[in-house]
């Protein structure tokens, strides 16, 4: 990843995929990475529905940091671990600025892909993006707008 810049992923798109499962990623979010920097694309269930978490290497090192401390002779913790992993992707942009994403991911998230290409809203979380359906996406926006106040107050800003 770019010394220079560390990526702030900022806002909302909607974009369409295509017959290969490719999505445009905004290019303000792009230009901060490296050609070679590798993302992790992970399932997540939200309280408004399931999508996806696409974390920038940064982010993905924190992840790895915490995995790394999980002793072997920790059965369950193992179990999670390989589980967890089975169902993630690593994701890096193509030349025209895409990422390709797998149809488990995809069915995960009930984003549609393949020849009937379906729409993804990327939405920015600063050090991070969420991949959601536009529906999902709106009951997100739609809970946050009720819980501002209270979300605001627990997570201290």
């Amino acid at each position: 990843m770019s010394q220079a810049q560390q990526p702030s992923y900022t806002s909302h798109f909607t974009h369409s995929l295509d017959d290969r499962n490719r999505i445009t990623i905004p290019s303000a979010w792009r230009f901060a990475h490296d050609v070679d920097d590798v993302l992790l694309a992970v399932p997540q269930n939200g309280k408004n529905g399931k999508y996806i978490a696409v974390l920038p290497p940064a982010e993905a090192a924190k992840l790895r940091a915490k995995i790394e401390l999980v002793a072997l002779s920790d059965d369950d913790g193992q179990e999670f671990i390989a589980n967890f992993f089975s169902q993630t992707q690593q994701l890096w942009f193509d030349k025209a600025g895409r990422i390709s994403i797998n149809a488990e991911l995809l069915l995960h998230a009930g984003i549609k892909g393949g020849e009937k290409g379906g729409e993804a809203v990327l939405v920015g979380g600063l050090t991070k993006f969420n991949i959601y359906t536009p529906a999902c996406w709106t009951e997100v926006q739609a809970s946050a707008v009720k819980d501002k106040g209270e979300t605001m107050r627990r997570l201290g800003i």
